[in-house]
């Protein structure tokens, strides 16, 4: 039988990753050797071109994402037709993929065959680990800093933000081992999309903040049943009152709330601790009474939300047009949909005084090229792409917040904000509540240390949560000895070094 090329790729790489990709401590372990090697050998500089050559035809790819959304997609499209006009001699190609984990993959296949992209969607854990291939990631400083091409340079063709217009915030969650190894495109963070008119029904009172004991008390309720075995709260026969999208973001954000430690900049892998185990116990309690799951076993929290048999559906802001009674975005059939008040509120905390959450969303980074002047020309796309034409467009398709302060604080996306409800499209009340909960919480958010292997730590820590979940359903019963059991099969699964 004859295998295609990626595939046969795809087999290289794997061998490649199984010796190498699997590490800690910020660096790149050889499991047979165990040799380590930093970023010793990153780029830490770059030398900006004096000028742009306008004559010579540049040739770039941007590797971007969009899953569904058929709006985000023609925001890409129409940025790389803009852009075009402004420099006719780059000629940008788009791909786009359905998930940020099919470009982390593919950009590791073309690492191996020489053939990345030139600028890429990437969340700042992929950039880490692309960083350990040799000079492969350009460094921003000194392109943002050049007086010509840099942000808001004077020979610039569109309207760009400066420095200052950056959400500071934004722009730190993209250094890497010191050096600004990527951009910020947008942000967002997790939301809690919840069924007021069943939490009602159920004898509750929403309080301003959720917390995790109202969120598993709630939920246990919610799971009584009428004679004719159909939960009284919805009247039907399936009922999961409380579904998390991403169980690594869960785990990360329960430990961060608790106080517990989960890794260090340095790579240190931290996570397996008490405070986990605490954490995992109560998961395991409300999977026991079957009012928890998570998306591995049962999908999309929308799907269940939207037909009335979810309370309490935890996913991003990036995902709001999925949720709600008069969502525009459906995957289920219309006359699946129930009606209900929706309510769109911050995760649950463990202190309502001092909330988390976690900050997420896309980043660019660009990739090295032989030609000086090529990466100029993606440096140049990528400014494109932090314009208020783009800024604002992309963000009215989902829950996102813009990445600048200038963006932020124009006109357009001000009236855009004030227009909640005016339709179910662009104005959909619960996409614009949730990109309001972002610019309430930006103090509030947090990310986790990005080193080579950080991928790996947070595959770690929703691995234990599934893990839990899928011990109950088989009738196990969770202990902290089982626990312990779950600690030793991460760390070896993902070989994490653990001292």
């Amino acid at each position: 039988m004859k295998m295609s090329i990626k595939v046969v790729i795809l087999l290289v790489l794997v061998t490649f990753c199984t010796g190498y990709l699997f590490s800690c401590h910020g660096k790149l372990i050889d499991r047979d050797t165990n040799l380590a090697t930093k970023y010793d050998e990153a780029l830490t500089s770059f030398d900006v071109p004096d000028s742009f050559d306008t004559s010579k035809n540049y040739k770039i790819t941007f590797w971007a994402k969009s899953d569904s959304n058929k709006i985000q997609t023609a925001v890409y499209k129409k940025a790389v037709e803009d852009f075009e006009k402004l420099y006719p001699n780059i000629d940008v190609t788009l791909s786009i993929e359905t998930d940020y984990q099919r470009i982390y993959q593919d950009v590791m296949i073309n690492i191996h065959t020489g053939t990345t992209p030139n600028v890429c969607i990437s969340y700042p854990d992929h950039i880490a680990t692309y960083l350990t291939g040799n000079q492969l990631i350009v460094p921003l400083e000194d392109l943002m800093a050049d007086e010509k091409y840099g942000l808001g340079g004077s020979e610039l063709r569109f309207d760009g933000p400066d420095k200052d217009e950056m959400v500071e915030k934004f722009m730190e969650e993209c250094v890497v081992g010191g050096y600004q190894y990527g951009i910020p495109f947008m942000r967002s963070t997790e939301a809690c999309y919840v069924n007021k008119t069943y939490v009602e029904a159920l004898g509750y009172e929403l309080p301003e903040t959720l917390t995790w004991d109202f969120v598993w008390e709630v939920s246990a309720a919610a799971m009584e049943k009428d004679a004719d075995g159909r939960y009284k709260v919805n009247g039907q026969n399936v009922l999961i009152p409380f579904i998390y999208k991403s169980t690594d973001n869960m785990m990360i954000q329960m430990l961060k709330q608790y106080g517990g430690e989960y890794s260090t900049s340095e790579g240190e892998v931290l996570l397996f601790n008490d405070t986990a185990e605490q954490i995992l116990l109560d998961i395991a309690e409300a999977a026991e009474i079957n009012s928890f799951d998570t998306f591995k076993n049962v999908s999309y929290p929308g799907n269940y939300f939207n037909r009335g048999q979810c309370i309490f559906a935890i996913d991003s802001t990036a995902g709001a047009s999925w949720m709600g009674s008069n969502s525009p975005e459906l995957d289920i059939p219309q006359e699946s949909v129930v009606d209900f008040e929706t309510v769109v509120m911050e995760i649950p905390q463990y202190d309502a005084e001092n909330p988390y959450m976690i900050s997420q969303g896309p980043s660019i980074c660009i990739f090295n090229k032989e030609d000086p002047g090529e990466v100029l020309a993606s440096w140049l796309f990528t400014q494109y792409l932090l314009t208020n034409e783009v800024q604002i467009a992309y963000a009215q398709s989902e829950g996102y917040l813009p990445v600048t302060e200038k963006a932020q604080q124009s006109e357009e996306f001000l009236d855009y904000l004030s227009r909640a409800g005016e339709d179910n499209k662009t104005y959909y009340d619960v996409k614009i509540a949730a990109t309001e909960l972002i610019i309430r919480n930006v103090e509030n958010t947090f990310i986790t240390p990005v080193f080579n292997g950080s991928v790996s730590v947070r595959n770690a820590a929703g691995g234990m949560i599934e893990e839990v979940v899928d011990a109950v359903r088989v009738g196990k019963k969770v202990t902290p000895w089982y626990i312990d059991g779950v600690y030793r099969k991460m760390i070896a699964l993902w070989r994490l070094n653990v001292d």
